[in-house]
């Protein structure tokens, strides 16, 4: 929760208040601080001390909120990509390209999802099950909503994969793929998301030669309207 402390401040002054003080204090603390600027005019003991400000801490706290909502997406179209794999805050600004595969937007995603023929890949991540959860505890998994027909291989985004997690990622996409290392593979994550860019790179690796980077990922498609599925994920090794 963003928080504000605001006060009155003099920015540079050298008076010294008198006696005749008190009253305009007075008058001020009758008046609503968002709704007062003492400009020194009927003060006469600030005479030539500048102009004090008053801050609205209503405005300030709107910039900020506007700040922190502002799609992140449009903070990255500069950012260059890196030469391995993102290792640290996944949430973040991603890079307009990736060498090797082809971007798009939510528009042709739809084409190539109504076209048919490609294999979508989910890579949100997606938190296990505590192996030491007291006996009786309830478990309840965050439902993930996935573009229809689409594999949802979790967790497979992280910078540095264990080798059970790169075997798993690297069956799962044969399996899905027919083992057609020419079939389109559209992978896509949120937006703001370096899993799916990561996981894009990755199966670049393994000779994939049409994947597709739609960095936009489920927000962009719930966005436009969409249909979304409720979506169960490939087991992991370790399930």
């Amino acid at each position: 929760m963003l928080s504000c402390a605001c006060q009155y401040r003099r920015v540079v002054g050298h008076g010294q208040p008198t006696a005749r003080t008190s009253r305009s204090a007075l008058r001020a603390r009758k008046t609503p601080a968002s709704a007062r600027i003492d400009d020194g005019e009927d003060r006469p003991e600030y005479s030539r001390s500048p102009p004090m400000i008053a801050i609205n801490c209503r405005s300030v706290m709107l910039v900020l909120t506007m700040l922190a909502l502002a799609p992140a997406s449009v903070f990255g179209d500069d950012m260059p990509e890196p030469e391995g794999f993102r290792t640290e805050n996944y949430r973040a600004p991603t890079p307009a390209t990736l060498r090797g595969a082809r971007v798009v937007t939510t528009a042709e995603a739809q084409e190539i999802w109504q076209r048919g023929g490609a294999v979508f890949v989910d890579v949100l991540p997606r938190p296990p099950r505590p192996a030491n959860l007291p006996a009786g505890t309830i478990w309840r998994e965050t439902p993930r909503l996935s573009i229809p027909g689409s594999v949802w291989l979790p967790d497979t985004g992280y910078g540095s994969l264990a080798p059970a997690m790169e075997n798993y990622l690297r069956t799962n996409v044969a399996h899905a793929s027919g083992n057609d290392r020419a079939r389109p593979l559209v992978v896509y994550c949120v937006r703001s998301c370096w899993m799916s860019w990561n996981a894009a790179k990755r199966i670049l690796a393994m000779g994939y030669t049409e994947v597709v980077w739609y960095p936009d990922g489920t927000d962009g498609w719930s966005e436009a309207n969409l249909p979304l599925q409720l979506s169960t994920p490939v087991p992991r090794p370790e399930q």
